[in-house]
């Protein structure tokens, strides 16, 4: 966008919507304000989200309650042991036509719709957790040699449980990278637990009404992309991902690594990290009501962007230490500027 007043009020309109929506989730979800937030990140920024908590903490209800606030096409998937990939995708069938004729037909599955909520995702076997890389990455689904690609906006938000082991199948790296977030769900407060009681006890539950079309949604995801990021606060995010490798024999650094990343680390980020924080921080420029992110962003949305894509080594996993532990020390240690006469290498 080059026109001032043009681009000043794309940002107010955003606003304006934003608040509409997030107000019309609030009749409903008590509470969990960077939760929301966060998901409404990922749907604007096109990606997906992990949503991580123990049972009875309203993860579901958010998800359906998003679904009913916005006029979108919305499926759920229940992960069992026992789901297979064709369950999820669609299959090719046998179709017959009023003359007798017959050919082969694709039936689509519940992915094939705007927003797909996996419910307790890691309940699956990895034969169908790997159904979704294809259809997370690509936006696209391949069956029986043919590509069939999903209307956008497509937004995948998983569900899973981190307390019971049994049956459940640990989600691999490369699908763990897909996530543009994961989120924490916390317990509420006593307040909080006062309100939801309120609410959930009575007589009927606050009706959700849509407040944005697809049109709108597409509108306010192409504004994201429009918003601009200086050289310095792209540099900042790349050292930030480049700090959770850690330093192994012949790898150039762009600076210090902190001592838990060297100690507890295995692996660092990807490359799909930087542009998962870049693009938040984008988002969360616009949350604040600028058209242009900064380093506060890049910090703001940097633990829910990387928590899930560090891997720790077996020292780290047998203490319990826990990403954001790490990203903590990382976004202490990192200066905002990069030393002098020294920059991210490309």
């Amino acid at each position: 966008m080059s026109d001032t007043k043009e681009t000043t009020a794309a940002v107010a309109a955003f606003g304006r919507d934003l608040a509409t929506l997030r107000a019309e989730i609030g009749k409903r979800i008590v509470g969990q304000a960077p939760i929301v937030d966060g998901v409404l990140t990922c749907l604007l920024a096109g990606g997906h989200a992990l949503l991580e908590g123990v049972p009875g903490l309203g993860k579901t209800m958010l998800v359906r309650t998003l679904s009913e606030a916005l006029d979108l096409r919305f499926s759920r998937v229940q992960f069992t042991p026992d789901l297979m990939p064709a369950d999820i995708l669609g299959t090719t069938v046998i179709d017959e036509d009023d003359a007798g004729r017959k050919a082969f037909a694709f039936r689509p599955g519940p992915i094939f719709a705007n927003i797909v909520l996996a419910d307790e995702v890691n309940r699956a076997t990895p034969k169908t957790q790997s159904a979704l890389l294809e259809v997370m990455q690509e936006h696209s689904v391949t069956v029986a040699r043919a590509t069939h690609t999903l209307e956008p906006p497509f937004f995948v938000l998983a569900t899973q449980n981190p307390l019971e082991m049994e049956g459940t199948y640990p989600l691999p790296e490369a699908q763990l990278d897909r996530f543009l977030f994961k989120l924490h769900v916390e317990f509420p407060t006593r307040d909080e637990l006062h309100a939801i009681l309120d609410r959930t006890t009575g007589t009927e539950l606050p009706r959700i009404q849509p407040v944005l079309d697809k049109a709108r949604v597409l509108a306010m995801m192409r504004l994201v992309r429009d918003v601009p990021v200086a050289r310095h606060v792209q540099d900042y995010a790349i050292r930030l991902v480049e700090a959770t490798h850690p330093v192994s024999a012949g790898r150039p650094t762009a600076g210090p690594t902190p001592p838990l990343v060297q100690k507890y680390v295995r692996f660092g980020a990807s490359p799909r990290g930087a542009q998962s924080v870049l693009v938040a921080a984008k988002i969360q420029a616009l949350f604040a009501g600028r058209f242009a992110a900064s380093v506060d962003d890049v910090r703001a949305v940097a633990k829910p962007a990387l928590r899930h894509r560090m891997i720790l080594n077996f020292e780290g996993e047998a203490e319990g230490v826990r990403s954001d532990r790490v990203l903590d020390e990382l976004l202490a240690a990192i200066p905002e500027a990069a030393p002098s006469g020294k920059s991210a290498r490309g």
